[in-house]
């Protein structure tokens, strides 16, 4: 291990002593006895206190440290300074020596010196020793004090020393749920435990909490209480306490330990509550310079598991006032109950931790197990420690040796006299006997105790902090940058205040302007005339009337400020709407422009007076405003039915409409993947980042991205990104797990799947704390999910599971809410559809209505799915995606998970990715599947009705549909469950069940499909009236369905109209009607009714 090179003195001043009080009198005479290592490095004068408490000791000591001598920079982090405070006695009548009084002491960390600062001042108390006068304080009244100053002439550690090198702290608190035979009477037992901390040398340095406390059952231990120094035989009880260190505890889910399930809470309460338990609440401290750091991150990643080895040995009390006699314990081996945990320390190893805590199981000392897990071939206590152990004494922790040699003779360890004198009191010291190495007496007692710890469940809780993380983290700061630097933010662009369109309106304002104002002269030069003739005007008075107008204005002025009122809004037609800016050529240009433009204005003005004149302008026809969920579900629509070229048209036309929602960016790169199209998929996910780039799902989805397309560099930044601004999100984790597990990196994806995890079960722990249910309120809209992308619902009694919690049970529900209640205010907005929609609607039979009110009431109680596992909740948000390349991957996880496994949902989702790939023979074998384990699933029906129609077996998808619509619960999506069901009705001629079917859909969700179906229903059962209503519905919508203007055809020839029926049948023609069979029947009534080609 690397050290400093040279012995280096470190300087101890106590300058001051504040709030002193002694056993005789306000002004007693005391002195400083300053203390390091176990060696007493020197006595202050004798100082008189002054009556108000103070008194100025300005005593100095110091010691040396170097790396060969009896202090090294292990012993600094390890053992504090020791200043403990005498009184000096009067001296009585015949007594030669004066006596001393222990008042106090107090404890001087020195970490920072080892943390590379060559000065510190500091203010320490003095903890009162049993009996001490300091030790009745009354209230109010200050605790005693003394004013320290520490110093090297240079700082112990190089800059490249302290830039590589660590602090290890380790902290034992506490081993619960001991075996019973653990009793507090009887012999006195040692409990140690200890563990090996790897050096930059061949040597491992071992640790050792000594001197625990047996305690019984019956209460908590306190949170927070302070950690206590190893260090034995301490005077004053306070003195113990690490300054400003405390054991804080901490939920049991937030551990890295291995009882921190939910399962384990009630185990836990019951330990640390009410059976027996072992207190240590020791912390040992470690410096590892840059070699032992490099040593101990490659033993973590050799050895995931360490062991810390627990054990007991009995102690032996030497009578007092004679030779120390130990008497052999015959009961028992000093290595009984020597037991193991195993402590995993891969987190250490995950990006930016330096702390891990936890409980850990302790299980028998089995060299063959030992070494399978952690691949230590010796153990600490029997093998290494033998030595060390034996020369423990009781209330201490034997340190390390300086020297990285473990089996080096334990002269080093001797205590010297002096300082034991010092800080112990006149009982003697208590040792224990030698340690028994027999093999076969203790592999006697091991079958004994052997399971005494297993079946007892006893635990430690161990803690394990870095000063530093041995693998740093990228700061939030540094990936937005990163992303910035890939993605550059976009703001919305500024709209423009000029352009051609800009330049017309404003001459149109002027033109407006400047007509009110030459009216309003009229009306002063000539209004009592008008009003005399009542309007009954000549043109020879008008022509005079003119003439005086124009007059008037040329000598006012108002003609010259007329034209340059105009002259700016000109100026600017010319050069917005005829880009003209530079001179013309000839003078023949100039005078061909300025006719032209004449003409322009002319006309522009004429357009600008008739706007003043509102009666004489037509008034607009109104015209249905399709919203953007409305053109989503349209988008679906065709998407479903591979129409690929409309849905492209759809999700464009969203995106011309609103190119600042980056909704609709991720909506048109979801349809990009679905087409495989990768390029235009990756462009529309980062244009959606550039708008926000906090935006989680774009952050998510550019990672995706970049992994299929192999930019694995940028995927770590957008997933890593992620997880800081919303570390939360199960999904990011999962999404960054699976990243490094593509990269091989199997600590960094254990450490992401864990954080998964244990968000998942945070959000789940909180949902039944807080005892809140989510629901989803009213009915949900299928345009959100499709045929082939259904989450699995609940088949029990009259709930149903529609989507996960959190993030993305919300998506659904705020897509429903705008897809149902947008479509039918904007249709009301057109009374003569309005009108339409409501006769359709009200021709419900009551049973239906009341079918439908129960069917709300029901959903609108729908409890929100917890999701099981971190990956089928992943794998909801990449078949939302289409990321179907992605998926597979997750899948087998999630059939090897141990909360996972082969389920009803899982196998839906296998089915819907081969009914993607049209592998129709797998498809129906998941299915299968998916009905034995869930037969009352609507989801399982529903996906099987989906399969059989594209099979072309329409009678066993009209079962599977009827079954799925008899359930009293939906499945996940509908809409194409009702469309396809009432195309088969129409196929079969069942006409009255396809028009309740389509009517249905067209409640829910109305599109251009569900009209043209209940229209073609209408008109097959000759309700002619109803067919127009329903058909006029679906042109609304979409004017550009060649189906709806046949029928539309059938119907103004059934009803008479010519000019109508031409008009449709044109339309028809012109959209190139692929039905056959329907064209021909347009023809065939044509004939019949003799009208309606114009071709005739």
């Amino acid at each position: 291990m690397e050290q400093i090179s040279t012995g280096k003195p470190v300087q101890i001043t106590v300058t001051d002593g504040y709030e002193l009080r002694g056993s005789k009198g306000d002004t007693p005479v005391t002195f400083i006895r300053a203390e390091f290592n176990q060696a007493v490095l020197g006595d202050s004068a004798k100082i008189t206190v002054s009556s108000e408490g103070t008194a100025k000791y300005n005593f100095t000591s110091s010691f040396e440290i170097s790396p060969e001598g009896a202090i090294t920079l292990y012993d600094l982090a390890q053992k504090p300074l020791f200043l403990t405070m005498f009184e000096v006695l009067p001296k009585e009548k015949k007594q030669k020596e004066e006596k001393t009084l222990i008042l106090g002491q107090a404890v001087v960390d020195l970490l920072p010196l080892v943390e590379g600062e060559s000065s510190f001042e500091t203010v320490v108390p003095v903890h009162p020793v049993s009996g001490s006068p300091l030790e009745t304080l009354q209230s109010g009244v200050k605790q005693c004090s003394l004013e320290v100053k520490v110093s090297v002439a240079e700082p112990l550690l190089t800059a490249a020393q302290i830039l590589g090198g660590n602090l290890l702290k380790v902290t034992l608190e506490a081993a619960y749920s001991v075996p019973e035979s653990f009793i507090p009477v009887g012999p006195m037992q040692n409990y140690v435990v200890g563990l090996q901390v790897p050096s930059g040398g061949e040597k491992d340095y071992p640790i050792f909490f000594k001197n625990g406390i047996l305690k019984l059952g019956g209460e908590r231990e306190p949170i927070p209480r302070p950690k206590k120094w190893p260090i034995a035989n301490i005077l004053a009880p306070g003195a113990n306490n690490i300054p400003d260190a405390f054991i804080v505890g901490g939920p049991y889910e937030e551990e890295e330990g291995e009882l921190n399930h939910p399962e384990d809470r009630e185990f836990r309460n019951q330990s640390e509550c009410l059976k027996k338990r072992i207190i240590w609440d020791l912390e040992s401290r470690f410096y590892l310079d840059p070699a032992a750091v490099a040593s101990f991150q490659k033993r973590v990643a050799d050895c995931r598991l360490w062991p810390v080895e627990i054990t007991r040995v009995p102690l032996v009390t030497a009578p007092k006032g004679k030779a120390a006699k130990f008497e052999k314990m015959e009961d028992e081996s000093p290595l009984s109950f020597h037991g193991v945990a195993y402590v995993n320390m891969v987190p250490l190893l995950y990006p930016g931790v330096k702390r891990i805590r936890g409980a850990f199981h302790v299980y028998p000392y089995l060299d063959s197990t030992v070494y399978e897990k952690t691949k230590c071939l010796l153990s600490l206590f029997r093998d290494i420690g033998h030595n060390l152990i034996q020369n423990n004494k009781i209330g201490g922790i034997t340190s390390p040796l300086s020297k990285p040699v473990i089996s080096k003779n334990l002269k080093e360890d001797k205590i010297q006299a002096s300082s034991i004198k010092s800080q112990s009191s006149d009982t003697p010291l208590e040792t224990e006997p030698p340690l028994n190495n027999n093999p076969e007496g203790q592999n006697k007692l091991e079958n004994i105790f052997l399971q005494q710890f297993v079946e007892a469940g006893t635990y430690i809780v161990l803690e394990i902090q870095l000063d530093k993380a041995l693998v740093p983290k990228r700061m939030p700061e540094e990936l937005a940058r990163r992303v910035k630097e890939m993605i550059p933010p976009r703001p919305p662009l500024t709209r423009r205040t000029g352009g051609a369109q800009k330049a017309i309106s404003d001459y149109h304002m002027q033109i407006k302007s400047i007509s009110r104002a030459i009216l309003d002269e009229y009306h002063r030069m000539f209004g009592k005339q008008v009003a005399q003739l009542r309007g009954d005007i000549d043109s020879e008075t008008l022509e005079e009337q003119k003439c005086q107008l124009n007059y008037e204005l040329n000598c006012s002025g108002k003609y010259f400020a007329f034209k340059e009122q105009l002259k700016h809004a000109v100026v600017k037609i010319v050069r917005e709407k005829y880009l003209k800016t530079t001179s013309f050529e000839s003078q023949a240009e100039l005078q061909a422009f300025i006719s032209e433009l004449y003409v322009f204005l002319v006309d522009q003005m004429h357009v600008a007076l008739n706007q003043t004149m509102p009666d004489d302008v037509q008034r607009a026809v109104p015209t249905v405003y399709t919203s953007s969920e409305q053109l989503r579900l349209f988008a679906f629509e065709a998407e479903v039915n591979e129409d690929f070229e409309t849905a492209t048209v759809y999700y464009e036309e969203r995106l011309v409409r609103e190119p600042q929602n980056l909704e609709h960016w991720l909506d048109y790169g979801a349809f990009c993947l679905l087409t495989e199209d990768n390029s235009k998929a990756q462009e529309c996910f980062r244009k959606a980042l550039s708008l926000n780039q906090n935006h989680i799902h774009s952050l998510l989805l550019c990672g995706v991205l970049a992994v299929l397309m192999e930019n694995y560099e940028q995927a770590e930044i957008f997933f890593e990104d992620a997880t800081c601004l919303e570390p939360t999100n199960v999904v990011a984790w999962t999404l960054l797990g699976l990243y490094y597990e593509i990269q091989s990196n199997d600590i960094r994806m254990e450490m992401a799947f864990h954080e998964a995890s244990k968000q998942l079960q945070a959000r789940v722990t909180k949902q039944k704390s807080t005892g809140a249910v989510e629901y989803v309120e009213g009915r949900k809209v299928e345009s959100s999910l499709g045929p082939l992308r259904i989450t699995s619902g609940s088949s029990t009694a009259a709930f149903k599971v529609e989507a996960p919690t959190g993030e993305f049970l919300e998506e659904p529900t705020k897509l429903q809410s705008q897809s149902r209640e947008p479509i039918l205010s904007v249709l009301s907005q057109v009374p003569s559809i309005s009108q339409k929609l409501s006769n359709l609607l009200v021709k419900e039979t009551p049973a239906k209505r009341e079918t439908l009110k129960c069917q709300d009431s029901l959903t609108f109680l729908q409890p929100a799915q917890i999701p099981t596992t971190i990956f089928m909740e992943t794998i909801r948000f990449l078949m939302k995606v289409n990321a179907v390349q992605y998926v597979h991957r997750v899948l087998a996880h999630e059939l090897l998970c141990p909360q996972g496994g082969p389920s009803c949902e899982y196998y839906l989702v296998l089915a819907q990715t081969h009914l993607l790939k049209k592998d129709f023979t797998k498809a129906e074998e998941y299915l299968q599947q998916a009905a034995q384990m869930d037969y009352l699933n609507p989801n399982v029906w529903g996906l099987k009705g989906h399969l059989y129609f594209l099979t072309g077996n329409h009678a066993e998808a009209k079962a599977c549909y009827e079954r799925t619509i008899s359930f009293v619960v939906d499945a996940s999506e509908m809409h194409f469950i009702f469309l396809r069901l009432g195309h088969i009705y129409l196929e079969e001629k069942e006409y009255e069940k396809a028009k309740k079917i389509y009517l249905q859909a067209c409640k829910r969700s109305p599109s251009c499909f569900t009209w043209l179906g209940l229209g073609t229903a209408c008109y097959r059962l000759e309700e002619i009236t109803e067919a127009e209503d329903a058909l006029s519905e679906a042109n609304a919508l979409n004017n550009f369905n060649a189906e709806v203007w046949a029928y539309l055809a059938l119907v103004s020839l059934k009803a008479g109209r010519q000019l109508e029926a031409e008009q449709a049948y044109k339309y028809t023609r012109k959209l190139k009607l692929k039905d056959e069979t329907l064209l021909a029947e347009i023809h065939m009534v044509q004939e019949m009714v003799g009208f309606g080609n114009p071709s005739f």
